[in-house]
């Protein structure tokens, strides 16, 4: 209890600041509320797929759902943020709570905003929910022809070829982080297009960019936010202004700091297109980090400006709740909120080719929702990924039991959770800087180990009262789980280390590193990979980086040159894993069958075998054993000869049968062995 206590405490503290939010308070919004919004039950649902608007050549088509409304206008401008308004317009009702303006003509590229009225006075203008093209800073909307951003094959186009969830192995990576440091050989610095460069180096000579991410050998590239978020100003491009983007504005269009030229609503839309294209052509999938559980501002959001209090939760009392502790949560159970959260994320699988979704605070949405989306998703491309995170970052008024947390992932159908119990098991819990798991120093993490290699599922040899965080089995099968050690939330994985273990020399901490993934991508389920981790990447020691400068949060190339021998064993590490279904099974029902655990009577050494394969695999048998302890120990093999694939971190070339009945595991180590 007392580290589910702390937990939340940290997670609300980090969420907020991390939010980086400017909101009204609470106080101010009940008033708004109350005056304007009357009972949220009696909102007529609106079903057509048309809100935003629909260009034509001779007639642009623009709606707005705001039921409350007394009165709207349209107001179409020259520029994005220039004092150039050309027109207004008085929209006029068209039922289901929807406003409606029909301009004849041709308005592509011009810019607009909606206002609505209530209570008899003007609320501020903003681009609309569903606008599909912004300008500079989000403030405005832009009219445009969606076909003329498609870059040149983009009709032809292919995500690369992907059979099941747990054939996965994801990359987590900011945009910006990437390419802004000036060993990375990209001239796109900063910027979507980054991704299209091939043939990149850093000054050693070494693959950087995307040529880099496929050499690693991972199957996903997931982007930290990438819709239009407010923290960073678009009309000072110069000033390399950083923020890992959970401050959602507008969320149907690509960030404008980003692209090229923010201005134009067409460029980010292009350029996006053209980074999710490349990623295709190196044989990468896309996943993008949505932030549906709230938004940027609150009172002044678009959201609440033209359809005050629906969108948010609301206490009792009609105080904003506030689980994402950023001042506001969205109600994904409210009909309209769900519709724009589901059409929103199809939008960006039809229109955008990305292959999968990261729902930040997932737990913040309601089942029902999330088996809504992933239905519908999975109807457009049955191949998309989508998972999240199960927890909240405070109290809601959506009940728990309806509530898409963690414990709940039985009752989600194509939805997987992040497992913190392997996080947090391997090295420490995140929020204690100084806490110690398995490959640095805990005696006691061997059991939360068992669970994570199991993905959290039912196993007649794992005790989950041993548990570090979960004390039951909750997951139905391995896709179901994401297994991690480190992401870009709190310390990297090398200042983790480093930091808890402060004496530990430099080849330790190395061995702890390569121990920490070793165990993530040999366990069943879906792994997960910080960008930088296979070359020691650090933030000196900064954990919570969403606002710093890109000094600490951008990848310096020169540490691949640095630690090629790490990058080199993570991508042997990822071709074992690829080459071998035993690692990836896909139900639970399998890893009762063929994963047994092998009782070595030593609380810091994990053994399982992977038995009887079938699935095509070359190894009959595989034996895996990790070694968390800094003693050199001895374990007694199963019956059979056995062939070492991995021994003290090196993969062997020369295979030969082991002599003995016994193996030799050293300080901190891996060992893999297989029988054909």
């Amino acid at each position: 209890m007392k580290y589910l206590v702390l937990i939340l405490s940290f997670m609300k503290l980090f969420s907020f600041l991390s939010c980086n939010n400017t909101n009204q308070s609470n106080e101010t919004l009940t008033d708004t509320i109350t005056a304007v919004a009357g009972n949220f039950s009696d909102y007529p649902e609106y079903n057509k797929t048309d809100l935003g608007f629909v260009y034509q050549k001779e007639q642009t088509v623009l709606k707005l759902w705001s039921p409350a409304a007394e009165a709207v206008r349209l107001k179409i401008y020259k520029t994005s943020l220039g004092d150039d308004l050309i027109e207004t317009f008085n929209c006029i009702k068209d039922g289901k709570g929807v406003w409606k303006i029909e301009l004849n003509g041709d308005y592509k590229n011009k810019y607009y905003t909606f206002q609505a009225q209530f209570d008899g006075k003007w609320n501020s203008e903003n681009a609309d929910p569903y606008a599909k093209a912004v300008g500079t800073n989000g403030k405005r909307g832009m009219i445009i022809d969606l076909a003329e951003t498609n870059p040149d094959g983009w009709e032809s186009d292919q995500s690369p070829e992907f059979k099941q969830p747990t054939d996965a192995i994801i990359y987590e990576l900011h945009v910006r982080d990437l390419s802004t440091h000036t060993s990375s050989g990209i001239q796109n610095k900063g910027k979507f297009l980054a991704f299209t460069e091939e043939g990149t180096k850093n000054p050693a000579g070494l693959s950087t960019g995307v040529d880099h991410i496929a050499e690693l050998g991972v199957t996903h590239v997931h982007l930290l936010p990438s819709f239009d978020y407010r923290s960073v100003d678009e009309s000072k491009p110069g000033n390399n202004q950083f923020n890992w983007g959970y401050d959602p504005q507008n969320y149907n269009v690509p960030e404008g700091s980003y692209a090229t030229d923010a201005e134009d609503g067409k460029v980010r839309i292009r350029e996006f297109k053209q980074m999710v294209q490349a990623l295709h052509k190196k044989g990468l999938r896309v996943v993008m980090d949505v932030v549906y559980n709230h938004t940027g501002m609150t009172h002044d959001s678009n959201f609440d400006q033209l359809v005050p209090g629906y969108y948010y939760r609301q206490w009792k009392d009609d105080k904003y709740s506030d689980a994402s502790a950023c001042g506001n949560e969205l109600a994904s159970e409210r009909a309209m909120v769900r519709k724009f959260i589901i059409e929103s994320v199809k939008y960006w699988s039809k229109e955008y080719h990305v292959d999968g979704f990261r729902f930040d605070l997932m737990a913040i949405h309601d089942i029902e929702t999330m088996n809504q989306l992933a239905a519908e998703l999975k109807k457009q491309d049955p191949s998309i990924l989508i998972y999240g995170e199960g927890w909240t970052a405070g109290d809601s008024p959506l009940p728990v039991e309806k509530r898409a947390l963690k414990e709940h992932v039985y009752q989600l159908k194509d939805v997987a959770v992040f497992s913190d119990d392997i996080r947090d098991g391997i090295k420490g819990n995140v929020f204690e800087e100084k806490s110690t798991g398995f490959v640095n120093g805990s005696k006691d993490m061997a059991e939360t180990i068992r669970i994570g290699i199991v993905a959290s599922g039912e196993h007649p040899q794992v005790n989950y009262a041993k548990g570090y965080y979960a004390k039951k089995a909750y997951a139905k099968n391995p896709e179901s789980v994401i297994n991690y050690v480190s992401c870009h939330d709190n310390n990297t994985l090398y200042d983790k280390l480093k930091i808890s273990r402060p004496k530990a020399s430099e080849a330790d901490l190395i061995k702890m590193d390569k121990l920490a993934n070793t165990i993530v991508l040999t366990s069943q389920g879906i792994p997960f990979l910080h960008a930088g981790v296979e070359f020691k990447r650090t933030k000196n020691g900064e954990h919570n980086s969403y606002n710093l400068p890109d000094s600490i949060n951008q990848i310096n190339w020169n540490w691949k040159t640095e630690n090629i021998d790490l990058f080199s064993y993570y991508s042997d590490l990822i071709k074992l894993r690829k080459s071998h279904p035993a690692f990836r099974m896909s139900a639970n029902e399998q890893i009762q069958q063929h994963l047994e655990f092998i009782d070595v009577k030593d609380k810091q050494i994990v053994a399982y075998l992977l038995k009887d394969n079938a699935n095509n695999d070359s190894w009959k048998q595989i034996l895996v054993l990790f070694n968390g302890s800094e003693k050199t120990k001895k374990v007694k093999l199963p019956a059979g000869n056995w062939i070492p694939e991995l021994m003290n971190y090196e993969f062997i070339k020369d295979r030969k049968t082991v002599a003995s009945k016994f193996i030799k595991l050293l300080p901190i180590s891996a060992t893999i062995l297989y029988q054909e």
